[in-house]
C-alpha cells in the first residue's frame, strides 16, 4: 500500500517551478524517455528528478563484483543508439553508453540529482501535479508542478535488498552481505563464502569473487543459458564494414525473432527445451557432475527468468574447483555458517544473500488524487502503462522475457503521441476509465503466476494494480504483440476520459 506522506512546508519566498512534464528517475528508462520527449515533442519543458547522485539507476547503485547485464545490449540498449560492444555488458560499459546518450542529446541540463520525492498530489481544479521533494545535499524543501507525471524510477527499492529472516542469523560470527548494498571495504580474499541463491546475481558474483572457495547454496535449481559473449552476425557485418546503424537494426531483429521463437517453444514444447537447456549446462561441467540435482529445475522453462551465463564462466569456476553447488534447505544459521536440513553444516566467513529485492511501487512516494490517498492496488492498469482514476500519469514497467528497454521505447512513443493528442484536443487531463463493456469484468492479480512467478513479484502482488481479462487492461509481457498493439492504440477510445 502506498503511504501518503505529509507535504513539506514551502515558504512563501520559495518559488514553485513548473514544467510540462516531470520525469521521475534518471536510469535507463528516464534517460530514454527524455530522449524521445525532446525528439518527438520539441519545445516541451521538462525536468528529471533523480534520487541518486548521478544517472544510471541499477547500474550505478549496484557495486558487487562483476555486475553485468543479464539481457543483451543490442536490445537492452536504446533503439536510437547502436550498441557496439559485447552483448553482455558490464555496469561500467552501460554507464558509459548512457553518458554518451546524455551528452549527445543535451539532457544533462534537465536532470536534478540528489532529489528525493516525498509526495505527489493531483488537483482536478488546476489540472496539475504538485510534487514535493527535498535536496538531499542541502536539505532544502522544493516544490514542483507539472502537467504530466512520467514514472521511470524502476520497480525495486534501491536502499535495501530482500533478505529472508532465517533462524539464528544473529549468531553467525562472520559477515552477512546483500549484493545490492555491497560494502566498499569488504575483503573476500582468502575467505570461505556461501552465496545463497542461484539467479542472475549469483551467477554473476560467483565467477568474479576473489576468495578461497565459494559455495552456491540453492533451494532449487535455476535454468541457465550459456554461449559466447558475442554475436557472430555482428562480427561478420563489422568485418564487411557495414554501418553500425544497419548492424544495430539487423542484430536487434535477429535477437528478437530468436527470442520470440524460443519463448513460444517454452510453452509449446517445454520438455524438449528443458532437455536442451540442461544438456547445454551438463556439457560444460565436469564429467559425472550431479546435473539432475543441481541444474535441473522442476518447473517448465520461463516460469522464472532464465539467466544467461556468458562464456560459461559460472560453470568454468565450478569445473576449476573454485566453486561448488549445494541444493538443500536452510535449517538455521550457526556461529560458523549455515546448518542445512540435511544435517550438513556449511562453514563460511562471509554469507552473501543473493535472494532478490523488494518491490517499490512508484518509488514509495505518497500519492493523492484530489486530496484522497491513492493506493495503486485499488486501480486497474491500462496496458501496464497507466491506471484507472489516475490522471496524467504514465509508468514505465518493462519486460521480464525480453529486454526492459524495449518497453521503455514503446511507452515513450505512446506518451508522446498521447501528449500531442491532448494538445490537439485542447485537453488538460486524461484519465484511464473502465468502459461500459468492462462492467462485471473480473479483476485479477497483476500477473498470472501460472505464466510467470518470480518471488519478488509474488511477494508483492497485493501492492500492484489489478488487471482485467481484456488486452486493454493487462500488462501481457509480450513484446512481440505490443510492438504492434501499442502504436495502434486508438487515443479516442472510451477508455480515455479527457477533460
Amino acid at each position: 500500500m502506498n503511504v501518503t506522506a505529509p507535504s513539506r512546508t514551502i515558504s512563501a519566498a520559495q518559488k514553485v517551478e513548473h514544467f510540462d512534464v516531470l520525469i521521475v528517475g534518471a536510469g535507463i528508462s528516464g534517460v530514454g524517455s527524455a530522449y524521445h520527449l525532446t525528439k518527438q515533442m520539441p519545445g516541451t519543458s521538462f525536468v528529471i528528478l533523480e534520487e541518486q547522485e548521478t544517472f544510471g539507476g541499477t547500474w550505478w547503485t549496484h557495486k558487487y563484483p562483476g555486475i553485468r547485464s543479464d539481457s543483451d545490449l543490442h536490445t537492452f540498449g536504446y533503439s536510437f543508439k547502436p550498441w557496439v560492444g559485447p552483448p553482455i555488458a558490464t555496469a561500467e560499459e552501460i554507464l558509459h553508453y548512457m553518458n554518451e546518450v546524455i551528452e549527445e542529446n543535451d539532457l544533462a541540463r534537465h536532470i536534478r540529482y540528489n532529489h528525493h520525492i516525498d509526495h505527489a498530489s493531483w488537483s482536478s481544479e488546476t489540472n496539475l501535479w504538485t510534487i514535493d521533494a527535498v535536496n538531499k545535499v542541502t536539505g532544502e524543501a522544493l516544490r514542483f508542478t507539472a502537467n504530466f507525471l512520467w514514472m521511470c524510477q524502476g520497480y525495486y527499492r534501491h536502499s535495501q535488498g530482500f533478505t529472508p529472516e532465517w533462524k539464528d542469523m544473529d549468531k553467525f560470527k562472520g559477515k552477512i552481505v546483500h549484493p545490492q548494498t555491497w560494502p566498499k571495504d569488504l575483503v573476500t580474499e582468502g575467505k570461505k563464502i556461501v552465496v545463497i541463491g542461484s539467479g542472475a546475481t549469483a551467477a554473476t558474483l560467483i565467477p568474479n569473487l576473489k576468495c578461497e572457495h565459494v559455495t552456491m547454496l540453492q533451494r532449487s535449481p535455476t535454468y541457465f543459458r550459456t554461449g559466447r559473449n558475442a554475436i557472430e552476425i555482428a562480427e561478420e557485418l563489422r568485418r564487411l564494414q557495414i554501418k553500425e546503424e544497419w548492424i544495430h537494426e539487423i542484430v536487434r531483429r535477429k535477437i528478437l525473432f530468436e527470442q520470440d521463437w524460443f519463448t513460444k517453444r517454452c510453452v509449446s514444447d517445454p520438455d524438449a527445451v528443458k532437455k536442451e537447456l540442461v544438456g547445454a549446462v551438463a556439457a560444460v561441467l565436469p564429467e559425472g557432475f550431479d546435473v539432475k540435482t543441481h541444474f535441473t529445475p522442476s518447473y517448465r522453462p520461463w516460469r522464472q527468468r532464465i539467466a544467461f551465463v556468458p562464456d560459461a564462466d559460472l560453470f568454468e569456476t565450478v569445473k576449476r574447483g573454485k566453486a561448488s553447488v549445494v541444493t538443500d534447505h536452510i535449517d538455521r544459521f550457526t556461529e560458523k555458517g549455515i546448518l542445512l536440513k540435511s544435517g550438513k553444516e556449511l562453514e563460511a566467513d562471509i554469507i552473501i544473500t543473493a535472494t532478490g529485492f523488494n518491490i517499490s511501487i512508484m518509488g514509495d512516494i505518497g500519492f493523492e488524487v484530489d486530496g484522497k490517498p491513492l493506493n495503486f492496488a485499488d486501480t486497474v492498469t491500462y496496458r501496464g502503462m497507466m491506471f484507472t482514476g489516475v490522471p496524467n500519469m504514465a509508468w514505465v514497467f518493462g519486460y521480464f522475457r525480453a529486454s526492459w528497454t524495449l518497453r521503455t521505447d514503446l511507452v515513450a512513443d505512446f506518451v508522446c503521441r498521447l501528449l500531442a493528442h491532448m494538445k490537439e484536443k485542447g485537453a488538460k487531463r486524461v484519465v484511464p476509465t473502465l468502459r461500459k463493456q468492462d462492467d462485471n469484468m473480473p479483476l485479477l492479480p497483476w500477473l498470472d503466476d501460472e505464466n510467470f512467478n518470480p518471488g519478488y513479484i509474488t511477494r508483492s502482488m497485493h501492492l500492484l494494480p489489478k488487471r482485467g481479462d481484456k488486452p486493454e487492461w493487462q500488462h501481457n509481457q509480450d513484446y512481440w504483440a505490443e510492438k504492434d498493439e501499442i502504436p495502434a492504440i486508438d487515443l479516442d477510445d472510451s477508455a480515455f476520459a479527457y477533460g
